[in-house]
């Protein structure tokens, strides 16, 4: 029986591989730097932890405080993929508009911030979906 973390991350893993081709099919574009980019269909985040959550579950028992610690923790990261970072996306969004404004009056010369950060509810169905798909061959 393979560990259940190790599986976990082989989840991610897999959903990082899985934006590569989603980029494919969807738009049409190679590009496999997206394995190693933050957001995206599907969630990675998301995918790991569910794979997680099922394993642990299927495992130990929905009863078990493992099982228990688990689903919190997969919860708080879900959440934190697409609130807090979603947010910090839209900051993003307003510096670098503020920083253009800027490059035109004061001849600033500063990077833009990266804008999307976080996830949408779509993809962490996504990743959701993948992550449970992952799990149940090693159930």
């Amino acid at each position: 029986m393979v560990n259940a973390g190790v599986l976990a991350i082989l989840s991610g893993l897999a959903a990082q591989a899985l934006k590569v081709v989603v980029e494919l099919v969807w738009r049409r574009r190679w590009r496999p730097r997206l394995f190693f980019a933050n957001g995206g269909m599907p969630s990675s985040h998301t995918a790991t932890v569910v794979t997680l959550a099922v394993l642990v579950g299927a495992r130990h028992g929905l009863q078990d405080p493992v099982f228990s610690l688990v689903v919190v923790f997969a919860v708080y990261v879900i959440f934190e993929a697409t609130g807090l970072r979603q947010e910090i996306g839209h900051q993003a969004r307003l510096l670098n508009d503020l920083v253009e404004t800027l490059r035109r009056s004061h001849h600033v010369d500063a990077q833009d911030l990266r804008v999307f950060m976080g996830h949408t509810w779509g993809e962490v169905a996504g990743g959701a979906f993948c992550g449970a798909a992952f799990a149940v061959p090693f159930i």
